[in-house]
């Protein structure tokens, strides 16, 4: 692995937004029970590997990190505590250009790393944090920097130089402080303009990445952490048979489960058996559709 990240002072003028406000209509019903932000992946809510990511590029705290919510507000509000500035959007989220928007007196003149909560990203080779410093070192203040992986096909929609978008974008002050504060996407308001302008720099991500933002993606994100064997948290009690599967703290299973992830404090009954599933308290069961 690589050594341990830079410290704040080597990226001065940037601070850094976690985008955690959105809906998670994909993810429902699950989504309305617990914010996106919040889903465990590895038994960690992804909100709080998208802070551990920061903190190991050295930014930490309210003065350097900031974090949107609106959907079950009051869910991350209280999560997330006083390790970050908080932005709270009232009625229907802004989006990811309107929550910057709504951000741009905390932002105040600086540069922006902006991450997607739901964003899962694994490098072997790098700690989280220097997995995406490429994306900060060398940068000119200038250009648009996206995260990226090469996309199967370079041409389909969406894409940037051939690449998908993995979670992470840089972006100048220059472009944030003409943000408003009203409804609207990254993509239209800054992205597409600034690769058309040529100001828009793809950098490669070459470990694993999901968005999580689908049931199948987020049982693949949970099982890619889980590897061959089975993830269980100590708190957990197993009587029954898991393989491959993701247990949380206080959940019970007395059934079988493989391909699934267990929330913590759900249960699994004896007789029951779950394959490619999200289960979460209260019996809630999310079926995992395969790809195609």
């Amino acid at each position: 692995m690589t050594g341990p990240a830079r410290p704040a002072e080597a990226y001065p003028g940037v601070c850094a937004v976690v985008l955690a406000a959105g809906e998670g209509t994909r993810l429902r019903p699950l989504t309305a029970r617990v914010p996106k932000a919040l889903c465990p992946v590895g038994n960690v809510p992804l909100l709080d590997r998208a802070l551990a990511r920061l903190a190991g590029l050295g930014m930490t705290g309210p003065e350097r990190v900031a974090v949107n919510a609106c959907h079950l507000a009051e869910q991350v509000v209280t999560h997330v505590g006083d390790r970050a500035h908080l932005s709270v959007e009232p009625g229907a989220p802004l989006g990811t250009a309107g929550g910057l928007g709504n951000l741009r007196d905390w932002i105040d003149g600086r540069g922006v790393l902006v991450g997607n909560a739901d964003a899962y990203l694994s490098d072997p080779h790098a700690t989280p944090g220097r997995d995406v410093a490429a994306l900060l070192d060398g940068w000119d203040g200038h250009v648009v920097r996206l995260l990226g992986q090469p996309a199967a096909d370079p041409a389909a929609p969406g894409t940037f130089g051939g690449h998908v978008f993995t979670g992470f974008s840089l972006l100048p002050w220059r472009l944030v402080r003409a943000l408003p504060a009203t409804a609207g996407d990254l993509v239209r308001a800054v992205w597409r303009p600034a690769e058309a302008a040529g100001a828009l720099e793809v950098v490669t991500y070459p470990g694993t990445f999901y968005d999580t933002g689908t049931p199948r993606d987020y049982l693949a994100a949970n099982l890619h952490v889980a590897g061959e064997g089975a993830l269980v948290d100590p708190e957990a009690t197993v009587t029954g048979r898991v393989r491959r599967a993701v247990v949380g703290a206080g959940a019970v299973v007395r059934g079988d489960v493989e391909r699934t992830v267990v929330w913590p404090g759900a249960t699994v009954d004896a007789g029951e058996r779950l394959r490619d599933v999200i289960r979460a308290g209260d019996g809630l069961t999310v079926p995992v559709r395969a790809a195609g």
